[in-house]
């Protein structure tokens, strides 16, 4: 017998044909290609400037190292400041959670009145500001707050200070919180419900043995969330904050006030610590619940109870009149002459915002930042979910993408815009040019709020079957049509939220901007810091009711536009006629 051929194709050497390679088709190489460029976008607008961070914290005079480092981690201010972040967010935390779970309670387990109108109003803090909570808090209990008597006689301090903090974080954080219990309470399984009454359970026994279970997920990542939101804000504190430093507002103060950036970017380290660890949990959490969902579930529809009914319909009222007491200061404030001596309606502090102090086009700098965002992150989002769900290859890349889409969400926005001056103002960066413009403006509150809208996005294109995509294929119908016709109209009325998303956060945010404006950029939300540290405590409030309007024109516009493309894309969601 011979040996076996060296080099010889045994396919060929027996008179068999070789096999074909498969060409790869140019759609292919254009989602490819499309997916390599969501790459880049993330790595340069979210990888580079936090790696910025890192090499600032450990530079020296001489050098590199972590002298300055290991120095400013042993100094009392940090560890004072570290300690009054950490027991604010777990007080505000300890007050939120325990609130909005008896109003998600309410919303989901009682048949009370008016379920819509509660749920409006506790959105209200979700179109303003944070600072607009932070305002109404000082015309209440400040130095000359209609209620600084009753808030004294309690035994409390002054306003400035963590007291203040705390109230108003409670009011900012409060929508955020109910949203993640109301999902966590109506994901109860009625089965158990129903065994719970055949063997004569009692209600309180039910509660603990059966609600508190079932939502402990929920619970957990609300209060993850809360904690997060607090120990991260930096408008609240610096309104309200006083002498009373927490990291946030020492990030602020070492760069703009002391022009350190070595120590700002240790801070800025020690606060994005935190908020990656809270989602770490978070995570782990989220994989956890999911995977004790049963698919047999049966929705709980609550019962008719009058006593439980009136009970629930009073707890909502109490905290719905506490936010409009909240929100519906700082608009009575905002149209007060002069507080507190003449409180006849008047426009002088409008005036004074937009006009004497230039402001409108600070106003006009927001709505051109979140239109930008709206238009630019849903594109980007869309594309970067869809290029990850709906092709194949460069696994690597995929990898990437995944990961640096969510990592967004653990990066508080003080620290990604501190992260935004050393990478696009470093000397030699090509892209320097982009630094204090518009442009920089809008990349940056894309990444601040990116990892939400792309996990919405990969939420609808995983509900369309893949088999739009064979079907297409095998009648050699060209992919973009199959986009056009099929997946573009499914995933309509959530490219529409994603965008709403975008643009009321655009409207709202600081932390992510307050280091990168210029002049001729500035924004509303930072305009409103600089007139309450210049004293223009109702021109600030003015401003505030502006970008909280301007967010309530948004939403009306976006429900007319998404009930309009619902009659044109989503026709085939009804029911057929019989």
């Amino acid at each position: 017998m011979h040996g076996p051929l060296v080099g010889v194709d045994p396919a060929h050497a027996l008179g068999m044909p070789r096999p074909m390679k498969q060409r790869v088709h140019w759609t292919e190489r254009l989602g490819q290609a499309g997916l390599v460029l969501v790459a880049l976008l993330l790595g340069v607008a979210m990888i580079a400037p936090l790696f910025s961070i890192l090499v600032k914290a450990v530079q020296s005079p001489s050098g590199s190292g972590l002298g300055a480092f290991a120095a400013y981690l042993a100094s009392p201010a940090l560890l004072t400041s570290l300690w009054h972040s950490v027991w604010v967010s777990v007080l505000v935390t300890l007050i939120v959670v325990p609130l909005a779970f008896g109003f998600a309670y309410a919303l989901t387990r009682s048949c009370m009145p008016g379920k819509g109108i509660f749920r409006t109003i506790s959105l209200l803090p979700l179109l303003a500001p944070s600072l607009l909570s932070a305002i109404s808090i000082i015309y209440w209990f400040g130095n000359q707050g209609v209620a600084k008597a009753f808030w004294l006689s309690l035994g409390f301090p002054g306003i400035y200070g963590a007291s203040g903090i705390v109230l108003a974080e409670c009011f900012a954080t409060f929508p955020h919180v109910l949203m993640i219990l109301v999902t966590a309470l109506r994901l109860a399984d009625a089965r158990l419900y129903e065994a719970a009454d055949s063997l004569g359970t009692g209600t309180v026994r039910k509660f603990f043995t059966i609600t508190l279970p079932g939502a402990k997920y929920g619970l957990i990542s609300a209060a993850l969330l809360s904690f997060t939101l607090v120990i991260t804000d930096f408008g609240i504190p610096k309104v309200v904050g006083g002498n009373f430093n927490v990291l946030a507002t020492d990030v602020f103060k070492l760069v703009i006030g002391q022009q350190d950036f070595q120590r700002g970017a240790v801070v800025a380290l020690l606060l994005l610590t935190p908020a990656v660890l809270t989602f770490a949990v978070d995570h782990v959490v989220q994989r956890r619940q999911n995977a004790s969902l049963s698919a047999r579930a049966v929705a709980l529809v609550p019962r008719r109870s009058p006593r439980f009914d009136q009970a629930m319909t009073l707890y909502c009222l109490l905290i719905a009149a506490l936010m409009l007491c909240m929100f519906g200061m700082a608009v009575f404030a905002s149209f007060a002459k002069l507080w507190p001596y003449n409180l006849a309606p008047s426009l002088d502090h409008y005036v004074t915002g937009l006009i004497d102090a230039g402001l409108g086009e600070a106003l006009w700098n927001s709505i051109q930042m979140a239109a930008g965002t709206a238009v630019f992150g849903t594109v980007v989002v869309f594309l970067g979910a869809y290029l990850l769900e709906k092709t194949r290859g460069l696994d690597g890349v995929r990898t990437v993408v995944r990961l640096a889409a969510m990592l967004p969400m653990a990066v508080p926005g003080l620290v990604l815009g501190l992260g935004y001056i050393f990478f696009f103002n470093a000397p030699g960066n090509p892209l320097g040019g982009l630094y204090q413009t518009m442009t920089l403006l809008v990349l940056c509150t894309v990444m601040h709020f990116y990892t939400t809208g792309h996990m919405t996005m990969v939420t609808a294109l995983k509900a369309i079957d893949p088999e739009f995509e064979a079907v297409s294929a095998s009648l050699k119908v060209p992919f973009y049509k199959t986009f056009w016709r099929v997946t573009l109209p499914i995933c309509m009325p959530t490219l529409l939220d994603v965008s709403r998303y975008f643009f009321i956060n655009a409207m709202t945010t600081i932390s992510a901007v307050v280091f990168l404006y210029s002049p001729d950029t500035k924004v509303a939300a930072v305009a409103i810091l600089n007139l309450d540290e210049a004293g223009e405590t109702g021109a600030a409030a003015a401003m505030a009711v502006l970008i909280a309007g301007v967010s309530i024109v948004a939403t009306l516009l976006y429900l007319a536009l998404g009930r309009l493309l619902e009659a044109r894309t989503q026709a085939w969601r009804a029911a057929p006629r019989t």
